[in-house]
């Protein structure tokens, strides 16, 4: 009896989680499944994601850099892949590679349904205005926000995404700009998301504390071990609500994933569990 295969691409790709996450996945659902990482260079996605389905894939995972070359590869998109520019989930569909897009609705069902945030009519401030942030977009004005607020240390690509909405919810500016009359720091974000790639270039994004302070925090990077991420440390320093990190995203939106593949949504509180216990993480967040 045949396996499905699975995998995730991406560079570098010998840290991803979602091995371990999809194979927990299948334990609990009883599905019989194989999954595996595989490493293309940056100009070679094209050629292993194509040898990958002809030798009989039949879902695919994408992650950093090749989200936007998956997106222009496959052969139809999914309305969340089409609003994000971009595909994190590919599957083998009548014929057909299919193009989707989990990252939005995985960070709001950890957000809505395992924190317990409320995002309807809540004031949002996404800091960073890359790829990530465009694929919040969707899922964040379908959950009927109030205000989403795109700050980033270049102004004008905060602007283009926000026209890109065309929603008058949503607004970008510098991070040093003022917003609506008044400064980012007296604005009063019941949500700050972190989704610039500041950190990994060794800092963090200019923004006033005073724009966490009081706030809930999300940073969609993650930690590995007893540490905090760097963000969730300064929100931490800045008096938010509460800060969290982007695990839970990264495992919901990969059971969204699961759910595309094999018709339906694994549990994911148990594996949440497993993963913090396996990568001996207690830094993950901080409550006030």
């Amino acid at each position: 009896m045949s396996v499905d295969r699975y995998a995730v691409i991406g560079n570098p790709i010998e840290h991803s989680l979602s091995p371990r996450i999809h194979r927990a996945f299948a334990a609990q659902l009883g599905h019989e499944i194989e999954y595996s990482r595989l490493r293309a260079d940056d100009d070679d996605f094209e050629r292993v994601a194509d040898q990958f389905f002809r030798s009989g894939g039949a879902g695919m995972n994408v992650t950093v850099p090749f989200k936007t070359a998956a997106f222009d590869w496959v052969d139809e998109r999914g309305p969340g892949a089409t609003m994000a520019g971009a595909v994190n989930t590919i599957a083998w569909d009548n014929g057909k590679l299919r193009g989707h897009n989990t990252d939005g609705v995985g960070l709001v069902a950890d957000l809505t349904q395992n924190l317990g945030f409320t995002l309807t009519n809540a004031r949002v401030l996404v800091i960073g205005a890359g790829g990530a942030t465009r694929g919040l977009l969707a899922p964040f004005l379908n959950a009927r926000v109030g205000k989403l607020v795109i700050a980033n240390r270049t102004s004008g690509n905060a602007e283009a995404l926000a026209s890109l909405a065309s929603d008058d919810r949503v607004t970008g500016c510098g991070l040093d700009l003022m917003v609506d009359g008044e400064s980012l720091a007296g604005s009063g974000f019941d949500l700050v998301i972190h989704a610039s790639a500041a950190v990994r270039r060794g800092s963090l994004p200019a923004v006033s504390p005073a724009a966490l302070r009081s706030a809930f925090c999300y940073d969609l990077d993650y930690a590995t071990g007893m540490e905090q991420t760097a963000f969730v440390r300064f929100a931490g320093q800045c008096n938010a609500r509460a800060a969290h990190d982007g695990l839970g995203m990264l495992i919901e939106q990969a059971a969204a994933a699961y759910a595309i593949w094999r018709g339906v949504r694994p549990e994911t509180a148990g594996v949440r569990q497993l993963l913090d216990s396996e990568l001996g993480r207690r830094g993950s967040r901080t409550d006030q």
